[in-house]
């Protein structure tokens, strides 16, 4: 049965990469813990992960829904497998890395991100046997939980953020990929920006558009774009980009500006040549995502249907990493506690 919790609460696949994980975790997606740590693998209990573009690596929104895995991993002693998705690749090519997942006895099997909402869908169908969770999308099945975030709440903190410290009154906004849900990220941040400051002057700009998903991916547009804005006066920046926000930090860096980061806290994953140019950044707590409903599989209930993670429950919020927000933390609180009791009412669009 589907249910609504507000958790404020086919060819061979060419170059597909699994990777075989039990007692370990791995530094790109977190902290790192000693295997001593950890319980037994339990080789009945089997899950698969099939990461978006950029992968494991790319200290953002992979490595944050790898963290969770490898906590379940570790805690619950779960047998875990992941596949790479491909730069370009045809749908046919996500479709087959489910399947050879399921194929390989996995389940559950999750998929990160929205790119896979058609292939989980029909994949999922094919198999009512096996269940199914996906990060960002809400395609539905009664075999399918939907992980979804309030990432326009979260987008409205850091908003607030770069104009309560931007000196010039012109910030900048890089969306990796012109889809909805990263349109909840800009809508948000700007929100967040004009509360603080009307007249700020706010830059935006997308990588690519679909069904080219690569400007999640590609550092070195990110830092051209981004360039672009720091040139035109921007002294604070946020991406939206995955991996490519790395050439979002390094344009910062260059510029003297100051970079706002998403997904992970990356002021503690980011080089560590452009650590100390990231103002704070947009926490989407995707591990805290996967590692509760891999908790409610280990439990033997499979949740089913959407669960959104928002601001109540801190499924999304802002890093201090490096205390460069201290200064404006409790005008960030007051923010964070009015879109909490429905004061302000932050836009996805």
């Amino acid at each position: 049965m589907r249910r609504l919790t507000q958790a404020t609460a086919i060819a061979a696949v060419a170059m597909l990469v699994f990777a075989g994980c039990g007692k370990k975790t791995d530094d790109s997606a977190g902290d790192k813990a000693s295997t001593d740590d950890c319980v037994e693998v339990d080789s009945t209990k089997k899950v698969g992960m099939a990461f978006d573009v950029g992968g494991r690596g790319d200290q953002s929104f992979n490595d944050s829904a790898a963290k969770g895995l490898d906590k379940a991993a570790c805690e619950l002693g779960f047998d875990v497998q992941t596949a790479e998705a491909q730069d370009g690749e045809a749908e046919s090519a996500r479709e087959g890395r489910l399947q050879q997942l399921v194929d390989a006895g996995f389940n559950p099997v999750i998929a990160v991100g929205f790119a896979y909402s058609a292939s989980v869908g029909k994949i999922a169908a094919a198999n009512p046997e096996v269940d199914f969770a996906i990060v960002d999308d809400g395609v539905e099945g009664d075999n399918i939980a939907n992980l979804l975030f309030a990432e326009e709440q979260g987008s409205f903190l850091v908003g607030a953020a770069a104009a309560l410290k931007s000196e010039s009154g012109n910030i900048g906004f890089v969306g990796g990929v012109e889809v909805p849900l990263i349109v909840k990220f800009e809508a948000g941040y700007k929100a967040g920006a004009t509360a603080v400051n009307p007249d700020i002057e706010i830059q935006s700009r997308y990588l690519t558009q679909p069904p080219d998903f690569s400007g999640f991916g590609d550092p070195a547009k990110g830092k051209a774009t981004a360039e672009g804005m720091f040139d035109k006066g921007a002294d604070v920046v946020y991406h939206a980009a995955g991996g490519s926000g790395g050439g979002v930090f390094e344009a910062a860096a260059a510029a003297g500006g100051k970079a706002i980061g998403v997904d992970s806290d990356q002021a503690l994953t980011a080089d560590a040549s452009v650590k100390d140019v990231i103002l704070t950044s947009m926490l989407k707590n995707i591990d805290v995502a996967v590692f509760t409903y891999l908790s409610e599989v280990d439990g033997g209930t499979a949740p089913t249907g959407p669960t959104v993670y928002d601001l109540s429950v801190d499924g999304v919020g802002y890093s201090t990493t490096g205390g460069q927000v201290d200064d404006i933390k409790e005008k960030l609180d007051e923010y964070k506690q009015q879109i909490v009791d429905g004061t302000i009412k932050v836009p996805t669009s």
